[in-house]
């Protein structure tokens, strides 16, 4: 890749791993041995004879669950690990290192004395807590694999997930809350254990006084109490695992279609992790991370359990929605805890700006040096309120692109560069909307509906050329399907499908629009949905929106878009074609809209992303299809209703 000058201080380590691969990733692995430990070193950095999976740090021995917690104790056992917060509750806890590798051991010999081995299975179903944390680490350190599912999906949902991975234990607590409404986690789990065939054990977490209450099935259940007591006597010493060993199975939170049970293993997963902390977050033991995400998704994974211990750092465990039970709530966090790093959601930043500047600057942030944001694009207007109203351009505000599949930043900008390489606590230019460049190490490109490289400014779908040390090498039990869904032939070459529309330009920049498959083509024209939504945002009384293509006999498709407001805003039919007439403007004119209605919300899921494709089939009248992953369910009676009012609106081009 040629890189224009702003990306110089980039371009040594793209030369590197250019010229020499392997080496630039033993030379990573040496570097950062203080932070990931390995009890044999790498006998070769990459293996890969397509079909079967790909290896990378082959016959290296390592624990990410090790790195995160024994390697650090020692060095760092009186320093708070983390600072848990349950606004509703009144919550706050402070662990140290020290009193978590404490925890984490006790988990780990309780496992062992129920039976728990090396390759067995566990799945937690809590929200955001020291507990879980400890069960998430226990796991990997005795050479386990834990599947973390977001604490808020259906019995159903959750049934379907312990017959995936067939856990030997189930880690539960008695209730959680969520603005102000008490969820039934251990009922959850009794509905699922009623559904499913398989049959782990269960313990409970008391989280609430009334958690003695809760039914608990004589043989099967367990208080936590109970279970640590159980690992007196038993060994709590770690299993070194093969680089290429499981870590945990994580679903993908289903905006496309069934959630797929993605693999991520120890040695990969932990330099990615490692890598991205460095040179995208400028991440080191001086932080103090407020990251608003949950360890039922990968971000929860990578940036509040693994990275932030293996790397030293400080981080705010956050349990609750960041505007209950006050709307400033999340600018309150940061005053009184003076976090160095914000890592949050272009969702969670929408809605900060429905509540308004004013709000946020009620509170000191000096503390924060920057902002991160992932999940789905950053709309411009977004950026642009963070940056320069709340933040008053002093910290750069970073949006950047991963999925699941790839463990830790994929496409982004640089904050900090690797010690002993070029480095500095600088950033590099920021185009707003664009998730960035590819990191060294990473190479894509945007290819057509044909296969074919897309020119500069034309949209196509974004392909990996050759797998990082990140990626998920397979799906749980299904490789096959992972051929499948996500490979394909480039050039003669497996490559990567990203899924996501995307395009290049002269630059180097990659601009995200969409999933691929959420493209709308209007009379030959391919119109990103985030181009749409970004123009729709940009109207000041709009505070989310989410468009999708859906037919038109004469242009193929045309815009439906459903549209939240901002306070003090009405809905109107004049404030229809205003919206029409500003993105027709703002865009152009080859947006032709089918219909545009106002919603309270949006169908989302537990992640934070939008559901287009239940929008779409809500118009079409096709069947929804699986909807676990959804964050709320009155939002599609909502938007059902919405489509039923809808009318094709008539425009200058109709």
């Amino acid at each position: 890749m040629s890189l224009p000058q702003k990306f110089k201080a980039w371009e040594g380590l793209y030369k590197r791993w250019a010229e020499d691969p392997e080496g630039f990733w033993r030379e990573f692995v040496e570097r950062t041995s203080h932070l990931i430990y390995w009890a044999k070193k790498p006998e070769k950095i990459f293996e890969w004879q397509p079909p079967e999976p790909f290896k990378w740090f082959v016959g290296g021995y390592t624990n990410a669950g090790y790195s995160a917690v024994d390697y650090k104790t020692g060095l760092l056992g009186d320093k708070v690990a983390y600072i848990y917060l349950n606004p509703e509750a009144g919550a706050e806890r402070k662990v140290t290192y020290g009193e978590l590798a404490a925890l984490v051991y006790k988990f780990s010999a309780a496992m062992r004395a129920t039976g728990v081995k090396k390759g067995d299975t566990i799945l937690v179903y809590m929200p955001n807590s020291i507990e879980a944390v400890a069960a998430i680490l226990a796991a990997a350190r005795i050479g386990a694999v834990s599947t973390t599912v977001f604490a808020g999906f259906s019995p159903k949902a959750v049934a379907d997930r312990i017959e995936l991975v067939e856990p030997k234990i189930v880690f539960t607590q008695d209730h959680s809350l969520r603005r102000g409404r008490k969820i039934p986690l251990k009922a959850n789990i009794d509905e699922a254990l009623k559904i499913s065939a398989w049959r782990p054990s269960l313990v409970v977490v008391k989280k609430t006084e009334e958690g003695g209450d809760v039914p608990m099935e004589r043989g099967r259940d367990m208080w936590l109490e109970e279970f640590l007591e159980m690992g007196k006597g038993h060994s709590a010493h770690p299993e070194f695992v093969e680089s290429n060993e499981p870590l945990f199975v994580l679903p993908t939170s289903g905006t496309t279609a069934k959630p797929k049970p993605v693999v991520h293993v120890h040695g990969g997963y932990q330099v990615w992790i490692v890598y991205g902390a460095l040179l995208v977050y400028g991440l080191s033991a001086n932080d103090l991370i407020f990251n608003t995400s949950d360890i039922g998704w990968i971000v929860g994974q990578s940036y509040i359990v693994f990275a932030p211990l293996i790397m030293g750092a400080t981080s705010i465990l956050f349990d609750g929605a960041i505007d209950y039970p006050k709307p400033d709530l999340f600018w309150e966090v940061v005053e009184k805890y003076k976090p160095t790093l914000i890592w949050t959601s272009p969702t969670a930043a929408r809605l900060l700006m429905r509540y308004g500047t004013n709000l946020a600057r009620r509170h000191d942030l000096s503390s924060v040096t920057r902002v991160v944001t992932a999940g789905e694009v950053l709309n411009p207007e977004v950026w642009r309120w963070l940056y320069e109203d709340v933040f008053r351009r002093r910290v750069p505000v970073i949006d950047h692109w991963w999925q699941t599949e790839l463990a830790g930043p994929t496409i982004g900008y640089y904050y900090a560069l690797v010690s002993g390489m070029p480095h500095g606590l600088e950033h590099m230019e920021i185009k707003p909307g664009s998730a960035g460049v590819p990191l060294p190490g990473v190479e894509v490109e945007v290819v057509d509906e044909r296969g074919n490289p897309a020119p500069p400014g034309h949209k196509g779908t974004l392909v990996i050329k050759r797998p990082h040390p990140g990626m998920t090498p397979t799906l749980w039990r299904d490789h096959q399907r992972y051929l499948n869904d996500y490979w394909g032939r480039y050039e003669g070459k497996m490559v990567y499908y990203t899924g996501d529309a995307a395009h290049m330009d002269e630059d180097g920049y990659i601009w995200f629009a969409g999933r691929a498959d959420e493209v709308i083509k209007i009379a030959g024209h391919r119109i990103g949905t985030i181009e749409v939504e970004s123009a729709l945002v940009s109207h000041p009384a709009v505070a989310e929106a989410a468009v999708v293509g859906v037919p038109d006999p004469l242009r193929g498709e045309a815009i439906a878009a459903f549209v939240v407001l901002r306070p003090g805003w009405q809905p109107t039919e004049g404030l229809k074609k205003d919206l029409i007439e500003h993105v027709r403007k703002t865009f152009g004119p080859i947006a032709v809209f089918a219909g545009v209605e106002f919603v309270n919300m949006l169908p989302k899921t537990r992640s934070g992303k939008i559901m287009r494709r239940v929008l779409k089939r809500m118009w079409t009248g096709e069947p929804l299809g699986d909807l676990s992953t959804i964050e709320d369910e009155a939002s599609i009676e909502e938007v059902k209703e919405a489509v039923s009012k809808m009318k094709f609106i008539k425009t200058a081009e109709s």
